[in-house]
């Protein structure tokens, strides 16, 4: 009987923990600074009125801790592993932050997804995707084998995104913005904006927004088409190139031989009083310019 209990007893202490639920809340600064790190799972966040933070989730049965505290305006969500963890450490979190809040987050495998929120952004991963609906301020996002995705709601701001390799998509946003990818393809769909640069190494790019007077638009690929649709009449002075590939034009002159000897093609023209700048050039790829 006595050594039942203790093969009883060593099984238990041998059973792995099981997941743990977590529910935890901290008030929060209204426009504060909330700083989130999480190594694999999934990080979800969603503003709301309150001026507090809210972490639900669960955490895998090898995390150490969840690091939950504030100082000052800045809460930190930190999730801690031990030293050579296990496969068993994923961590979901769903966080709820006031929608004024700033964010930092850092990730290597977890996806991020942010609503809501109108503060500053900052996203890093290395091997998930984000996701950002809503979005009302200044972004920054980058992954290097992830898609990237940034829903906006028309308002002027700062915008900057970097993949290796995956997928980049702007829609609704304006201001400024500042993109590049090495493996995917890159699209800003229905904005307005001052200044674009937007670079890919093999990809497809697609500007479907408008330039603004004394706009700057400039597009490079090494191997991919460049689509470029203005979403209204345009003012600029436009130089487009592409050393192996066609240009069409739909509101400009015919695009010309650059020898006689080799395959590229330029266009070189004004549109309108020419105030604004288009720059487009691409080694392997054929580029298309219109007016919706």
């Amino acid at each position: 009987m006595k050594r039942l209990t203790v093969l009883l007893l060593g099984c238990l202490l041998a059973w792995p923990a099981l997941a743990e639920d977590i529910d935890r809340r901290l008030d929060a600064a209204p426009n504060g600074y909330v700083h989130v790190s999480n190594i694999s799972g999934s990080v979800t966040v969603r503003g709301w009125s309150r001026n507090e933070v809210e972490v639900t989730g669960t955490l895998g049965r090898d995390v150490e801790e969840l690091v939950f505290e504030r100082s000052g305006n800045k809460v930190t969500i930190k999730v801690k592993l031990p030293k050579g963890r296990s496969r068993s450490s994923d961590a979901d979190l769903r966080i709820s932050v006031p929608e004024m809040s700033s964010l930092d987050i850092g990730t290597v495998s977890a996806d991020i997804d942010i609503s809501d929120v109108k503060g500053f952004q900052s996203l890093h991963t290395v091997s998930g995707d984000v996701t950002v609906e809503s979005a009302g301020g200044d972004v920054t996002a980058e992954a290097v084998s992830g898609d990237i995705e940034v829903d906006g709601e028309g308002q002027d701001g700062q915008f900057e995104a970097n993949a290796v390799s995956g997928d980049i998509t702007f829609f609704r946003v304006s201001g400024s913005i500042s993109v590049e990818t090495v493996t995917g393809d890159l699209v800003v769909d229905e904005g307005a904006f001052d200044r674009a640069d937007l670079n890919s190494v093999n990809g497809e790019v697609l500007f479907l927004s408008g330039l603004r007077p004394g706009g700057r638009l400039s597009i490079e690929t090494v191997n991919g088409e460049v689509g470029v649709e203005f979403s209204d009449e345009v003012s600029a002075r436009f130089d487009i190139e592409s050393f192996n590939g066609g240009i069409d034009n739909c509101f400009g002159p015919d695009p010309e031989r650059t020898s006689r000897y080799a395959p590229g093609t330029e266009l070189s023209f004004q549109q309108g009083d020419g105030d604004g700048r288009v720059t487009i050039s691409t080694m392997n790829g054929d580029i298309s310019v219109c007016v919706d």
